[in-house]
Order: structure tokens, then C-alpha cells, then sequence
């Protein structure tokens, strides 16, 4: 920080700045207390203002010693952490392009926006997307079908093994995993109102018991993570009395255990003390003023067999489709958990793939960045090791990570998927602007906050109308697509009407 440079051979030394400010501020309010008395009283407003200034700048430089950079340069040095905590804001509307913004960029962000507003999603004069080697592209087909050729969806959850209560899917969207905790109250319930009017289900999430989510009376699948908050022993081993009463609630339709997550493969969930309020420390059992750190993994989960009779445990128990939620690591090990289940002819009614790129309210960056297999990577090759292994036709398959439009998501059916699930479609669907403070309990749209007063723009009613609508353009596309495609349903795709150089 010696030296700024602006521009061409013009540099600001820093550091003489510094000297002169830390001489001007003490001599100004001297000079203004001195013209207080003398002139007009009205300058004493100036003397406390630099007085204040000059002690704040004595307390950087000598009194604080966790920065260096104040203790070097004072109060000029609280410019550059002021300007660096408004940089994301700046490069997000002023200065990067409509393509280059992570995890979502602009366009993939406006895309999602019109369509949960109804409005009309097309663009002009060409993609802004680049077309190189590593681009997947769908093959249209010479001959386009005529939509009203196009067959009804219809997902049908524990038909393979005869479930007591199956499940019917009619759209190919699901509301991915997303607790009370990781989201306020409002956003829940905006979400949970509007699945209900979509005619889809929602995952509550591993939070416990679903308070907020059983309110507007919509499909749930109720996530058990390897904490298992809400069907819990004390030792995080399965509760099955509470298991199988929250099994009896009539909103509850699937079980979901979750195994890993894209965004943080091979460790727990993570909910910072900063969201945790008494409400939630009830709804999970668990204490208030410390981050909940979830288990690695289930305490009945530690070999493949084991993983297998767990399962089936718990489709004894709550009579419902259960299914298993994990983000691919080593394929072998994948293997090895399925020729278990055929050994003991145990199969989950789904397995839902989570790509490493999904997203979550909070993660080691680490895991964030460098754990797990993209979503596109890991589908093929679970699809080849379960028709391989003559397992494919005992279970449905789901994906998830990334896929809030309908061309990733007809890329993910064509690898294989059955249905797909999405969580930050639906969070941008409800207003989130990728603001990237999920784990500061500081959300400035109340998404994913339990601050009442960053709550109280995020009404209900009119955000729930936004998740149907989302619902509505994303089935109209598909319908499109696959009317381009030259098929009549979602599971005649296969990766033959993919593209990729070199690949196919």
C-alpha cells in the first residue's frame, strides 16, 4: 500500500499522505477551535468533527494492533477497507460484463428473474455465450414434432418395489433442500405457497421439524441429514418413533436421506451462530451462541452394506419413497454401494446426483471449490455403473447444481436424470440478487436472513406467485425443446441429442 497507482506514471505515495493527514487533522482542529472562539461559535461544529477524526486516527495508529495497515497509515488506510467492502457491489453493476459474473452471471440471473415474473425471457441478435470445444449443446432434430404430440410427464416415486403411499410427480421441478435456518421465515413460506400452486413438491432441508414448510400445505420431502435434527437420538442415531411421526404427516410425502452435498462433499452442514435463533435451537435441539457443525456422516453409514439396511430401515419405517442424496466422489466407491444394495436387494426409491458446483449457506471454501464432480461429470457415470450393474430400472434418478434453465436442464435428462432439482432457481425466482452474504444473517432481500426488519420487504403472496410462474415457463420451455428435439417425452432423451467436440 506504499504507493496507489492511477493511472499511466501518475502514483499517490501513500505513505507522505499518510504523514500530511496525520498532521492536518490535530492542526485543523485547532485551528477551527481557535476560530470558534474568535470568529463565530458556528466552528466548533468543525472542531468536534476533526476532533473525532484525530482521535480515531490516534486509536489506529497507536492504540488498535490487529491491522497493519492502520497502524501504518491511519485513517487513510480505512478508505481502502471501506472501498473494499463495497467492491462486489461495484464489479457486480458497474464494471463486469453481462457473461463473466460467479456462480451466476447476469444473463443467467435475468433469465430466471423474467421468467418468475412472467415475462417474456427472449433475447436478440445472438447468444453472449462463447461456442468453443467445451460448450455442450443440444441436437435439434430436421423433422419438429408438434406440441400437441408432446406426452404429460409423470414420475411415479416407489413404484419399482410396490411402496405402500408412491408418490406422482407431474412436473420435472423439485425445490431443493433449503431449512428453516438456512432461510428466514418469510422466505420458507413463499416458497412452500408457491410449490403448492405449481403442483411441486419442496425439500425442507435438514433442519428439523418443518414448521414453516407444513404451514402453506404444500408436497414435502423431508430431508434427513446425518444429524438427523428433528428424528434424532442423543448419540445422532435414528430416533424411529419421531421418524414415523413425522412420516404421518399428510404434507410429507418422500423421505430424503442425505449423504453429501455439491457444495461440501464429505463434511456436515453448517449453520453459523449468527442465524441461530431461539426458534431454531428448539426446532434442531441444539444451543444457542455456536455454529451447528452436522456429523460427517450417518452414525448407520459407515460401509456399503450398512448404507443399504439403513435404507430399507427406513422405508419400513415410514412407509413412504425414500430416497438418497449425495455428490459423487469415487466412482468405485459408488459401485461398491450399489452391488451392496443388489446383495441385499435394498434399493433407494431415488437417487438424486448434486453436482459440485451447488450451492449452500455456508461451506468451507476448500470443499466449496475443489471437493466433488461437477454435475455434467458425474451423471454419465452414474448412469453407465447402475445400467451396468442392472440396477438402473430399480430406482428413479435426480440432478441438481446449477440447472435453473431449461437448456442445463435438458443436458441433465439427456445424462440420465429423471427429474431435477434446484434450489438458488427458486431463491432468484423469489428476488435474491447473489448478494453472497447466505452465511452473514445480513441478506438485503430477507432470503436467506432472520432479521425482522430485512424480512419485511418479502411479501409472501406476491413471491409465491413468482415461484409458479418460474414453475409455468420453465415447463412451456421444455415442451418447446422437446418439440425441437423431435420427442415426445422427457424420457426418450439421451446423451445422443447432446453435443460436445470430441465427445460425441
Amino acid at each position: 500500500m506504499g504507493q496507489l497507482k492511477l493511472s499511466g506514471s501518475l502514483q499517490v505515495d501513500l505513505e507522505k499522505l499518510a504523514n500530511v493527514v496525520n498532521v492536518a487533522l490535530p492542526a485543523l482542529t485547532l485551528l477551527f477551535g481557535f476560530l470558534g472562539v474568535r470568529v463565530s461559535f458556528n466552528y466548533h461544529f468543525l472542531t468536534v468533527s476533526f476532533l473525532l477524526l484525530t482521535l480515531v486516527n490516534l486509536y489506529y495508529l497507536y492504540g488498535q494492533k490487529k491491522h497493519t495497515l492502520l497502524a501504518n497509515f491511519g485513517i487513510i488506510a480505512q478508505l481502502r477497507y471501506m472501498i473494499e467492502s463495497v467492491g462486489p457491489e461495484f464489479r457486480q453493476y458497474l464494471f463486469m460484463n453481462d457473461t463473466e459474473e460467479k456462480p451466476f452471471s447476469r444473463v443467467e440471473r435475468s433469465e430466471v428473474y423474467r421468467k418468475a415474473k412472467g415475462i417474456d425471457s427472449s433475447s436478440a441478435f445472438g447468444s453472449q455465450l462463447l461456442f468453443d470445444d467445451s460448450e455442450i449443446k443440444l441436437r435439434h432434430s430436421m423433422y419438429p414434432l408438434s406440441k400437441d404430440r408432446i406426452r404429460p410427464y409423470r414420475l411415479i416415486f416407489g413404484e419399482e418395489r410396490g411402496a405402500p403411499q408412491p408418490y406422482t410427480l407431474n412436473h420435472p421441478i423439485i425445490i431443493s433442500a433449503m431449512s428453516y435456518g438456512a432461510l428466514g421465515e418469510r422466505a420458507v413460506r413463499a416458497l412452500a405457497r408457491g410449490a403448492r400452486k405449481a403442483g411441486i413438491p419442496m425439500n425442507t432441508g435438514e433442519g428439523g421439524y418443518p414448521k414453516y414448510h407444513l404451514m402453506e400445505d404444500c408436497d414435502l420431502i423431508f430431508q434427513m441429514g446425518t444429524a438427523k435434527f428433528g428424528v434424532r437420538n442423543s448419540d445422532a442415531t435414528l430416533n424411529e418413533g419421531k421418524l414415523q411421526e413425522i412420516a404421518a404427516l399428510p404434507q410429507v410425502r418422500m423421505i430424503e436421506i442425505k449423504l453429501s452435498q455439491g457444495a461440501k462433499p464429505g463434511k456436515g452442514g453448517l449453520l453459523p451462530k449468527e442465524k441461530i435463533t431461539p426458534e431454531i435451537a428448539e426446532l434442531r435441539g441444539v444451543p444457542m451462541g455456536q455454529d451447528v457443525i452436522s456429523p460427517s456422516f450417518h452414525a448407520e453409514c459407515t460401509t456399503p452394506d450398512a448404507t443399504a439396511a439403513f435404507i430399507h430401515r427406513v422405508q419400513r419405517l415410514s412407509g413412504l419413497p425414500v430416497g438418497i442424496k449425495l455428490c459423487l466422489g469415487c466412482p468405485d466407491e459408488f459401485r461398491e454401494l450399489v452391488q451392496a444394495m443388489k446383495r441385499l436387494d435394498s434399493f433407494p426409491d431415488y437417487i438424486s446426483i448434486d453436482g459440485a458446483e451447488g450451492g449452500t449457506g455456508a461451506a468451507p471454501k476448500a470443499f466449496m471449490d475443489d471437493m466433488g464432480v461437477p454435475i455434467f461429470a458425474a451423471l454419465p457415470q452414474v448412469q453407465k455403473i447402475l445400467v451396468e450393474e442392472g440396477a438402473r430400472k430399480r430406482l428413479k434418478l435426480m440432478a441438481a447444481g446449477k440447472l435453473v434453465n431449461p437448456g442445463r436442464q435438458f443436458m441433465a435428462f439427456s445424462l440420465g436424470a429423471d427429474a431435477i432439482y434446484t434450489a438458488r432457481g427458486f431463491m432468484m425466482g423469489i428476488g435474491c440478487i447473489q448478494a453472497l452474504q447466505c452465511n452473514k444473517n445480513t441478506c438485503p432481500v430477507g432470503i436467506t436472513t432472520h432479521h425482522p426488519h430485512l424480512q419485511h420487504g418479502l411479501d409472501v403472496e406476491e413471491k409465491s406467485e413468482r415461484v409458479a410462474a418460474y414453475v409455468a415457463s420453465l415447463v412451456h420451455d421444455h415442451q418447446e425443446l422437446l418439440a425441437s428435439i423431435g420427442k415426445t417425452s422427457i424420457a426418450e432423451l439421451d446423451s445422443s441429442n447432446l453435443y460436445q467436440e470430441g465427445a460425441y
